[in-house]
C-alpha cells in the first residue's frame, strides 16, 4: 500500500509539475525573439544614420553652393563690411554683427525674466493660478513669427521710439562708456528693438523648459532644505538650481537657438541697413537671417547667391559653436561636481 500512495503521490506531484512548470522555449521561439531584436536594432540604427546624413548633406550643399563666394573672397568675407550686389564686392560683418547682438540682447533679457517666471509656478504661485499661467505662457510659443514682426513693427516700434528710447537715451545714455549704445535718434526699428522682440519669443521656450526642469526636483530635498530654515531664494539656488542645471543649461540653448534663427519677426523690426555708423543699438541693421529672407529671392545665379549661400553657411557654424559651448560647460560642471564629491 505504501508503494501505491508513493505512486499516486507521485503521480500527483508529476500532474501539479505539469500544471505549474512552463516548457522551454523551443528553437523557433527564440529564433523569433532574435530576429525581431535584430529588426527592431537595425531600424533605429538607420534612424540615427538618417540623421547624421542629412546633417553632412546640408553642409556639403552649403559648401558646394558657396564655393565661387568662399574662392573669391576668402576670409575677407568675414572681415568686410561692405554689401554691393551691383558691384559683386559682398561682406558678411553687419549681418554676423546683428545677429550676435540681437540674439544677445534676447538672452540678457529672456534668460532673467524665464527664471523668474518658472520659480514663481513651481514655488510661489497659487494652485488655482498655476495652470493657467502656464497655458498661458505655453500658448505665447504658439503665436507665428510674423504675427510677432507684424505686431512689433505696427505697435511695439512706435511705443518703443516714443517712450522707451528717449528714457534710455536720459538714464543709461548719460553713462560715459556705456552711453554709446544707447546713443542716436529715438527711430523705433534697429538693433535693440529686434532683440526685445526676440526676448518676447524665446521667454516661452526657456519658461517652459525650466518650469518642467524645476519640477522634476525631488520633493525630499526641498522640503529637507526648508527644513533646516532656508528662504525659497535660498532653496532655489542652492538646491534646484544645481539638480536641474543641465536643463536649465538646454533650456537657455533652446532660446538661443531659436533667436540665432529666427528670420520674419526680426525682418520687420530690425531696419534691414547694411550700414554701420555706430555702436548704438538704436541703430537700424541687418542679422543674416534678414539678409537671407530680403534679398534671396531676388538674386541671380552667380556671386550674389553664392555670397547669400555663404551667410548661411556662417550662421550654421554660429549655431555649431554655441552648441558645442554649451556642451563643454555642461561637461565642465559636471567634472567640478566630481571633484567636489
Amino acid at each position: 500500500m505504501s508503494t501505491d500512495a508513493s505512486a499516486l503521490s507521485g503521480g500527483a506531484l508529476g500532474e501539479e509539475g505539469r500544471a505549474t512548470t512552463r516548457p522551454p522555449a523551443g528553437p523557433s521561439r527564440v529564433k523569433h525573439t532574435t530576429l525581431g531584436d535584430t529588426i527592431f536594432q537595425n531600424l533605429t540604427r538607420g534612424f540615427a544614420a538618417l540623421v547624421l546624413l542629412m546633417l553632412a548633406g546640408i553642409i556639403i550643399s552649403l559648401v558646394y553652393g558657396s564655393w565661387p563666394s568662399i574662392q573669391k573672397f576668402g576670409l575677407s568675407f568675414i572681415t568686410s563690411s561692405e554689401w554691393n550686389p551691383p558691384a559683386e564686392r559682398f561682406g558678411a560683418l553687419i549681418p554676423i554683427y546683428g545677429t550676435l547682438v540681437t540674439s544677445a540682447i534676447a538672452l540678457i533679457i529672456a534668460v532673467p525674466v524665464s527664471f523668474g517666471i518658472a520659480v514663481f509656478l513651481t514655488e510661489l504661485s497659487p494652485a488655482w493660478l498655476r495652470r493657467p499661467l502656464g497655458t498661458a505662457i505655453e500658448l505665447l510659443a504658439a503665436i507665428p513669427s510674423i504675427v510677432y514682426g507684424m505686431w512689433g513693427l505696427l505697435i511695439f516700434a512706435p511705443m518703443f521710439s516714443k517712450y522707451i528710447q528717449p528714457a534710455l537715451n536720459s538714464t543709461l545714455g548719460q553713462v560715459p562708456v556705456l552711453g554709446k549704445l544707447f546713443s542716436g535718434p529715438p527711430l523705433g526699428i534697429g538693433l535693440l528693438c529686434a532683440g526685445v522682440i526676440l526676448a518676447i519669443m524665446i521667454i516661452p521656450f526657456i519658461a517652459a523648459v525650466m518650469r518642467d526642469v524645476f519640477e522634476v526636483t525631488p520633493a525630499m530635498l526641498k522640503e529637507s532644505a526648508y527644513g533646516v530654515g532656508g528662504t525659497t531664494w535660498e532653496v532655489v539656488w542652492n538646491v534646484v538650481l544645481p539638480y536641474t542645471k543641465i536643463g536649465v543649461v538646454g533650456g537657455v540653448m533652446l532660446g538661443l537657438g531659436r533667436a540665432l534663427g529666427e528670420t520674419m519677426a526680426v525682418t520687420f523690426v530690425i531696419g534691414n541697413t547694411n550700414f554701420l555708423n555706430s555702436v548704438s543699438l538704436n541703430e537700424p541693421g541687418n542679422s543674416i537671417t534678414s539678409a537671407l529672407a530680403n534679398e534671396f529671392g531676388e538674386a541671380g545665379p552667380g556671386l550674389h547667391t553664392a555670397a547669400l549661400i555663404e551667410l548661411g553657411l556662417i550662421l550654421f557654424l554660429i549655431t555649431f559653436v554655441v552648441l558645442a559651448a554649451s556642451k563643454l560647460l555642461l561637461m565642465r560642471l559636471a567634472k567640478g561636481e566630481g571633484k567636489k564629491t
